[in-house]
């Protein structure tokens, strides 16, 4: 296996077993609906159950990510909270809009044809709220149907704002990231106390409601696991060992229906052992291309297949003249994660891979009108981000 080129701080550029690690846990979010909507014949999975807190991890992961792809410039005084922006809408933007104007449409098409729908949960109100991101910044008892997953999308946008807060905080405890991941965790700690007390739940239950409160713990720990995994370095079998330790105790606690804090807590050292696995340069089947361009469309995975079961359920409901609420055969799941990976890739190549490169190219030929070509700062890079 050809070695990537490790960055100053002695990660490789690109962490290929993260990007994997991606495509696991969208999987795991769609298994978990696709459970609630099967029929009860086919059993129960634990593991499929608790698979709904594969979001902690990617918010988790957002902050390893973005700590190793602008740590550096952070540090060095080079980073641009502007171009920041810029990149991060670039992100999600493409891929969120094509999304819910698909939602819209599905919407407009039913109710012309007299299928009725929540009000709140698909009113006008919600709509907007989902469009710019701001619907889990603040309590409400409303389900906002919109765009389910896109949720995240909005607590994570949360944090991208508050990311020059969160970096200088990791700056400043680089040579202690212990003491960084005690913070992140005393942090879980506190917010998850209010959040039981104010709502009934455990913070890993926050969703449309205040759910900024749940990565902004998560998100600090994830800069965190970064900091000390730059500082370690191991070698390939005790690399492997420890990563393949910490995913089958982690998917024990999940079979064993442990307390949801406690396997968001187990999530984390996956992380970072996955990431060491770059380190050491063992990677192996992780780094498989095709698994990891499945990483790389996990995000339109996770968007798209809500609507995609809430359109299939629709049309067979009208066609079978049933209630919607009816249960999917063993046979109609196989198609509809098919169907479903098909259009993720889909949406990946066409929508979300043009869409952000077209915003950067925006922004960097608007600069480049703005300043002399000798003030202009490189163009807008990132490596293989969240």
């Amino acid at each position: 296996m050809t070695s990537v080129p490790p960055t100053r701080d002695g990660y490789p550029a690109d962490l290929r077993a993260l990007t994997s690690l991606r495509a696991f846990l969208a999987v795991g979010v769609v298994l978990f609906h696709y459970q609630l909507q099967w029929d009860p014949a086919l059993g129960f999975s634990p593991i499929i159950e608790r698979s709904r807190l594969a979001v902690d991890a990617f918010f988790m992961l957002s902050g390893f990510i973005l700590a190793h792809v602008y740590g550096p410039a952070f540090a060095s005084g080079g980073f641009s909270y502007r171009r920041f922006i810029v990149a991060r809408l670039a992100r999600l933007y493409p891929l969120h809009v094509a999304v819910l104007t698909g939602a819209l449409i599905m919407v407009l098409g039913a109710t012309a044809a007299g299928v009725r729908f929540d009000g709140e949960g698909y009113g006008l109100l919600a709509f907007f709220q989902t469009l710019f991101l701001i619907q889990a910044w603040f309590p409400t008892d409303a389900e906002l149907n919109w765009s389910g997953p896109s949720w995240s999308l909005s607590a994570e946008w949360f944090a991208y704002l508050l990311f020059p807060a969160y970096a200088w905080l990791a700056l400043r405890l680089r040579t202690r990231p212990w003491v960084l991941l005690g913070i992140g965790a005393a942090a879980f700690v506190v917010l998850d106390a209010f959040y039981v007390q104010a709502f009934g739940k455990v913070l890993p239950r926050a969703e449309d409601s205040l759910g900024i409160l749940r990565i902004a713990p998560e998100f600090l720990v994830g800069m965190a696991l970064y900091g000390l995994g730059h500082r370690w370095r191991w070698s390939p079998p005790v690399a492997a060992a420890a990563a393949l330790s910490t995913t089958v105790l982690l998917l024990g606690a999940m079979q064993l229906s442990l307390d949801d804090r406690i396997i968001v807590a187990l999530a984390a050292p996956v992380i970072l052992t996955w990431s060491l696995l770059a380190r050491a340069d063992c990677e192996g089947p992780l780094a498989a291309p095709g698994l990891v361009f499945a990483g790389e469309a996990s995000f339109a995975l996770y968007l798209v297949h809500m609507p995609v079961i809430v359109a299939w359920k629709g049309v067979v409901a009208e066609l079978r003249g049933v209630d919607s609420t009816f249960r999917i055969t063993p046979v109609e799941l196989i198609g509809l994660f098919i169907a479903t990976a098909l259009i993720a890739a889909a949406l990946h190549l066409l929508v979300e891979k043009p869409g952000r490169t077209w915003i950067r190219r925006r922004f960097d030929r608007r600069r480049d009108e703005l300043a002399p070509a000798a003030l202009s700062p490189p163009a807008l890079r990132e490596p293989g981000d969240r």
